[in-house]
């Protein structure tokens, strides 16, 4: 069976984080499910549309501003170490969700002062109100290229952002279609169970991680 090309791998990688990032039920979800029933499926992809292009830019921050400090092996092992607990925190967190979380002080803080009125604007300001995006793409950042799912390198990190951006585009416009299409049936009660599927997920993947973690230290010791 033929090795995958790296840059496809990347792609992959990106594309299948951004959209389990973008599952669990968030102020964006909320807004696009809302708007998505009242005022129609444009209007909510264009939420979406601004929510997918700063979570782009973070996931760019990330990749590019932090690159420097993943190749120390101290700092590479560090990381790796904590991903593996942010993942088991983040998948316990979400599955065991029992209600719609509220904005946070930085989003009202940030709505107060740049006042979006247009759907772009408020996806967009929203999504640049929750630093907890950015640091997720910082540890996930560190372990992608650790393990080499990202090259190191200028096409590896721009594929995996293009993978990113569709990841969450297709999360944020198949949303806004189904809750158009829908009227109001589709629930936050449904958006909850996406959210425990997600964190499932995440929990599995953090599992693997520290199975991963294991195997590498057992190797060293032979």
């Amino acid at each position: 069976m033929p090795e995958l090309p790296p840059i496809f791998i990347a792609a992959l990688t990106g594309f299948i984080s951004g959209f389990l990032l973008s599952v669990p039920v968030g102020p964006i979800n909320l807004t696009i499910m809302n708007e998505g029933a009242r005022r129609g499926f444009k209007w909510a992809a264009l939420i979406g549309l601004g929510a997918v292009i700063m979570e782009v830019i973070y996931c760019a921050i990330a990749f590019t501003g932090f690159a420097s400090l993943f190749g120390n092996r101290f700092i590479k092992a560090s990381m790796e170490v904590f991903s593996f607990v942010f993942m088991l925190y983040l998948g316990c967190k979400f599955l065991l969700a029992k209600a719609i979380p509220a904005h946070t002080r930085m989003e009202e803080s940030l709505e107060k002062r740049l006042h979006p009125h247009s759907a772009f604007m408020t996806g967009f300001v929203r999504t640049m109100g929750n630093p907890g995006v950015l640091l997720f793409w910082i540890i996930l950042a560190a372990n992608f290229m650790s393990r080499e799912w990202v090259m190191p390198n200028g096409h590896g990190k721009a594929a995996c952002i293009l993978g990113v951006a569709g990841g969450t585009g297709i999360w944020f416009f198949g949303l806004s279609w189904a809750v158009s299409l829908g009227h109001r049936k589709f629930s936050e009660k449904t958006l909850l169970k996406m959210e425990h599927f997600s964190g499932l997920c995440l929990l599995l993947l953090g599992v693997a991680h520290g199975l991963h973690i294991a195997w590498q230290m057992a190797n060293r010791e032979m």
